[in-house]
């Protein structure tokens, strides 16, 4: 399993090398400002939402990244437009659509904990639970934050692909989606790529919650009890590991 983790990582980094390489020193700054949480938080707090185990936010991170490509492919080949951003914006902004998932940057500051009550994890399904000591945030703004604190540059189009990715499912996320005149729609369909991937992504982690076919570890064992083996697997990946 450690190596699944490991391989996910050297992923992740190697679309930032490929894609992002004028971005690529602020964004491996940032990153490495929280340590093994990149590869260790879920994606989310409750099983039946999407990836709520240890490891779950880089794989929905990476299935995100991989069908926002596919998807900008489709259009273009479709003749539908992807004037206004490259396969890098794409990129960009998938890597860090849910970047306020890990928290804040530094120790202690993570968004999720790993539930000590075994009843609302028997019966309501919550793994892990919010982490009171770090002040309430939206993702979408805690990922802008982030990003404007490690002085990562962003384009326009890119700030607000991430702030509306979650589409007409955020309530004030509708000025951007309905137009009600010609000069207030978006004027690039970035955002609409990266909305669609991310909702194909969610819907696939669930089915595989489902299915029973997400991990094949428990989902408190790692987060709680980092195994010393997986330690030594990253100890030359992070300067801050102990």
């Amino acid at each position: 399993m450690e190596e699944k983790l490991k391989n996910q990582y050297l992923e992740f980094m190697n679309y930032i090398d490929t894609y992002l390489p004028d971005r690529a020193e602020s964004l491996k700054a940032m990153y490495e400002s929280f340590g093994k949480r990149l590869i260790l938080a879920p994606a989310s707090s409750v099983d039946y939402y999407h990836n709520a185990y240890p490891g779950g936010y880089i794989d929905h991170v990476l299935r995100v990244v991989k069908l926002s490509l596919n998807l900008y492919d489709f259009y273009e080949s479709n003749g539908m437009s992807v004037d206004g951003f490259t396969k890098s914006s794409v990129v960009f902004v998938a890597l860090n659509h849910d970047l306020g998932k890990l928290g804040f940057d530094g120790e202690g500051n993570e968004r999720y904990l790993p539930n000590d009550s075994d009843w609302h994890i028997k019966n309501m399904g919550k793994i892990y639970k919010p982490n009171e000591k770090i002040p309430f945030s939206m993702v979408q703004d805690l990922s802008l934050f982030t990003l404007q604190r490690f002085n990562v540059p962003i384009e326009w189009e890119e700030f607000l692909a991430i702030k509306i990715h979650d589409g007409l499912y955020e309530e004030s996320n509708k000025p951007y989606y309905i137009s009600r005149t010609k000069s207030s729609g978006l004027r690039t369909n970035l955002a609409y790529i990266i909305h669609t991937a991310d909702l194909m992504a969610s819907k696939h982690e669930r089915y595989m919650w489902e299915n029973k076919s997400t991990v094949d570890i428990p989902s408190q064992e790692l987060s709680s009890n980092l195994k010393e083996e997986v330690r030594r697997e990253f100890r030359e990946l992070f300067n801050n590991e102990s």
